[in-house]
């Protein structure tokens, strides 16, 4: 018997092939929410280097982890939020006062 093959069996080579340059924060795009432009950026686990406070569910994100970025186009980007996915896709379903236990802490 013959070992697996872990390469693609493909006819496609990469020759000649034109290959975009890697973007290390994902890609941009713009999101209508609550009668508000939001742009949108994915950030793969690589880019991921810092620990983030989500605010969707005010659980840490740590460093590796993908998640996404998310600000109002017309301001700055000083008021980046890193979210995870799942708070973000969940957003219109979660409340905006959080209950938290007597010796959560704050940040």
């Amino acid at each position: 018997m013959s070992p697996r093959r872990n390469r693609p069996r493909g006819g496609g080579s990469s020759v000649g092939r034109e290959e975009e340059p890697a973007d290390r924060y994902g890609l941009e795009r713009s999101v209508s929410w609550q009668g508000e432009e939001w742009a949108v950026r994915h950030i793969s686990g690589g880019a991921a280097t810092k620990h983030y406070r989500c605010p969707g569910c005010d659980q840490e994100i740590p460093p590796g982890v993908p998640h996404l970025v998310a600000w109002q186009q017309d301001g700055g980007g000083d008021d980046r939020r890193h979210w995870h996915r799942a708070c973000w896709n969940a957003r219109d379903r979660r409340s905006a006062r959080l209950l938290r236990s007597r010796n959560a802490p704050r940040y």
